[in-house]
């Protein structure tokens, strides 16, 4: 330790004391005036969980993509705790912001059942969800993944413009409403009909 020099301890749960340390490091080196400028750092991120605990209910669940495939397949799911198995998911960040987020996917029917049932899901509510996805799985899906770039973040950073609001094409204002497009319209009175929608408004404020 030298003169200027400092430590920082963060307690708590490790996922909050995480991002905790995080946003001060970050917060410290913009106001430290440290951080590298003019460049792009890019790194993959791997090895994600599959499941989380859920510390409100103390149940199992899955911690992002419930239809990836674990590293180790249905061995994995039988043999190792769920809280160390880990996903096939991986992202691409640049500078700290996510540009691309990605998965190899799960395609075999037995290692849906397993992963689901897990997380606490019986075979009854997996074919009642996802019916279409598991027969598509036992007449024999091919092993697949892939990965989704996001377009406007690249974008956002190309320009060097910290609002992604100013590059995407038909940015939505605070009330989710695309003023351009006028969307969403209001629903016509048949529409609602047609899906057993009533709506519950609250009376008009009277004319002053």
């Amino acid at each position: 330790m030298g003169d200027g020099d400092a430590i920082f301890f963060s307690a708590g749960k490790e996922s909050e004391a995480a991002k905790l340390a995080g946003t001060a490091r970050v917060k410290l080196g913009n106001d430290l005036d440290i951080v590298e400028k003019d460049t792009f750092r890019l790194c993959w991120i791997v090895d994600y969980p599959m499941f989380e605990l859920d510390e409100a209910t103390g149940k199992i669940d899955f911690s992002h993509n419930p239809f990836s495939m674990p590293q180790g397949g249905l061995e994995a799911l039988e043999t190792q705790e769920p809280l160390d198995i880990l996903a096939y998911q991986y992202d691409i960040v640049c500078n700290g912001i996510e540009l691309s987020s990605g998965a190899i996917r799960n395609h075999l029917p037995e290692v849906m059942y397993k992963a689901f049932g897990i997380a606490g899901y019986d075979a009854e509510v997996l074919e009642d969800k996802f019916r279409g996805m598991l027969n598509a799985f036992k007449y024999g899906a091919p092993p697949h993944g892939g990965i989704a770039p996001g377009i406007d973040r690249i974008v956002m950073m190309l320009a060097n413009e910290p609002n992604i609001r100013e590059v995407i094409l038909f940015p939505l204002n605070q009330r989710a409403e695309d003023l351009m497009m006028g969307a969403p319209s209001e629903a016509e009175p048949q529409h609602l009909k047609e899906l057993s929608v009533r709506l519950a408004l609250p009376p008009k404020p009277a004319a002053g």
